[in-house]
């Protein structure tokens, strides 16, 4: 799997197909391969005609693991996508993020929307501005001796997930505590590029897609019928909807 390195950080990413690239931002705990291979993102968009990039966001998958929470502010990780771009001299790109994925796009969006030519927030909503989703409740968590230690629901949820995908832990738990930036009313008012925001109408972790979606000017809405934080990634209603995004950005 080939990478690269943003300053001393190394970042694994995939870049496969041929067409307008589309660059994939996974969330907290995955990777690209849980996020977007292993779901089929990757092969759907490749077989519609598109290159596809994605990494692994640092302290994650393949990528370089840290300890410090101060290396994982928002913008810093958003930082490493473009980087990530720089590299492969793409000047803009379509770009999806999934819930923290989603929270580093959304960032893209308002401060370099000259690199993208959409964005799209998977997983993601009113959560931008409101907060919600995983806590210190969920680093702790991760910070637990084993599973059998967690009694909080979510951080047991949390901590599960990272077990299940072998995860490195404490470096979950500094992204976490690190990348806990929440945009303003303003700010997502302020975002000028076309935005898709695509949520699970059983997620307890994005907030209101329809309430985002009257503050950013001209976005669009993708409810996923029946789906939760976790199960609405590999949706067929998501897929079908994002490829009608795209088509309509070319």
């Amino acid at each position: 799997m080939p990478s690269f390195h943003n300053g001393a950080v190394e970042i694994a990413y995939l870049d496969e197909g041929e067409g307008d690239p589309v660059l994939l931002v996974h969330g907290f705990a995955s990777s690209k391969n849980v996020n977007w291979v292993y779901p089929t993102w990757v092969s759907e968009l490749k077989k519609n005609g598109y290159r596809v990039i994605a990494l692994d966001n640092r302290g994650h998958g393949d990528s370089a693991k840290l300890y410090d929470s101060e290396q994982y502010h928002i913008g810093t990780m958003a930082g490493d996508v473009t980087a990530l771009m720089d590299h492969l001299n793409i000047e803009r790109a379509d770009i999806m993020g999934y819930s923290l994925g989603g929270r580093m796009t959304a960032w893209l969006a308002h401060r370099e929307p000259q690199r993208l030519r959409s964005a799209i927030f998977g997983g993601i909503a009113m959560g931008l501005i409101e907060g919600g989703g995983p806590g210190e409740n969920v680093a702790k968590a991760l910070e637990a001796d084993s599973l059998e230690d967690v009694t909080d629901p979510v951080g047991r949820t949390f901590r599960a997930f990272a077990d299940q995908t072998r995860s490195d832990r404490r470096a979950l738990a500094a992204c976490l505590r690190g990348s806990r930036r929440l945009m303003t009313r303003e700010e997502a008012a302020d975002i000028t590029v076309p935005v898709l925001i695509a949520v699970g109408t059983a997620d307890e972790i994005a907030g209101s897609a329809t309430a985002l979606g009257k503050i950013i000017p001209g976005s669009k809405v993708l409810d996923i019928p029946n789906r939760d934080h976790m199960r609405a990634v590999g949706d067929k209603v998501y897929k079908t909807g994002v490829l009608e995004f795209l088509s309509q950005r070319k």
